[in-house]
């Protein structure tokens, strides 16, 4: 598509060549006398262009961190840069895509992808056409004018992705996005976000706790113990891109899936190590 990376700007980062920096990141909930630690601490640099998966139970703290990288949650310690400047509060520079889609029922998938437009207050017509092409990239090209109510699930978040791609933002954010899909969906849809993701060119910090989904989408694994939670592995991907199921066939697939669940497995229901291991490490400590 030729419209597909219109923008030709020079790659943004903070001074130390990250896009994200997420430095001693702490949360804790307040409700009334009582405090309920959810990240004890994290710290993490993620580059332009990497895809970066947050892996572990339900519960650990991932979405929480997520959520203070949106600027939905304010961090009760540490800080967060994106492009330099401090996460202080949602930006526009930041694409979320939740568990649910969220699309709106009465408006058709068009509108809905175009919506986030009418909300920034930007000219319509000049992205009527990305809008359409981003449909067209996901599968979706006929069903511009279904509602909601007239797309299967997975379809729906087709939708989603375009909705947050509309703009263009820097970064794209995903809460477990496909974890309400059935298996065969699921694949279908990884294989569909890859595909998206080798044109659009974005950087991605994805939530997931299935171990085959983070370990066949990302450049990167960073995997999060238990609550309060810090990150424990993090752990590149030697896998090349573009990536086809095939991979998940391989030993070498087989050996990373069983090192991160074994990770997973060593850290449940054990304070964390509050700092990251080498990338690469396999040992916790």
């Amino acid at each position: 598509m030729a419209t597909a990376t219109a923008r030709t700007e020079a790659a943004r980062t903070t001074p130390d060549g990250s896009l994200v920096s997420i430095r001693s990141v702490g949360k804790t909930y307040f409700t009334g006398s009582s405090a309920i630690p959810a990240v004890a601490s994290a710290s993490l640099e993620v580059a332009r262009g990497e895809f970066v998966s947050l892996l572990g139970p339900s519960g650990c703290g991932k979405s929480t961190l997520l959520m203070m990288i949106a600027g939905l949650e304010k961090p009760t310690s540490g800080a967060i840069d994106l492009l330099g400047s401090p996460v202080l509060a949602p930006r526009r520079d930041i694409g979320i895509i939740f568990q649910d889609a969220t699309l709106l029922p009465w408006k058709s998938a068009l509108e809905n992808v175009l919506f986030p437009i009418r909300i920034l207050k930007l000219p319509l017509d000049r992205y009527m056409q990305r809008a359409h092409e981003l449909l067209a990239m996901v599968g979706l090209a006929g069903f511009e004018h279904k509602k909601p109510g007239e797309l299967s699930g997975g379809m729906r978040q087709r939708v989603a992705i375009c909705r947050s791609l509309i703009h263009d933002p820097d970064i794209l954010l995903m809460d477990e996005p496909f974890s309400a899909l059935d298996a065969i969906t699921r694949d279908q849809m990884n294989v569909a976000l890859s595909e998206i993701l080798e044109t659009y060119k974005k950087t991605v910090i994805f939530v997931t706790h299935s171990i085959r989904e983070a370990a066949f989408l990302s450049d990167r694994v960073v995997v999060m113990g238990g609550r309060p939670s810090g990150i424990i592995l993090d752990m590149p991907m030697p896998f090349p891109r573009p990536r086809r199921f095939e991979v998940e066939e391989t030993v070498e697939f087989t050996q990373v899936c069983r090192e991160l669940r074994l990770t997973i497995e060593a850290a449940h229901g054990h304070a964390p190590s509050t700092h990251a291991a080498p990338a690469g490490a396999s040992v916790i400590e």
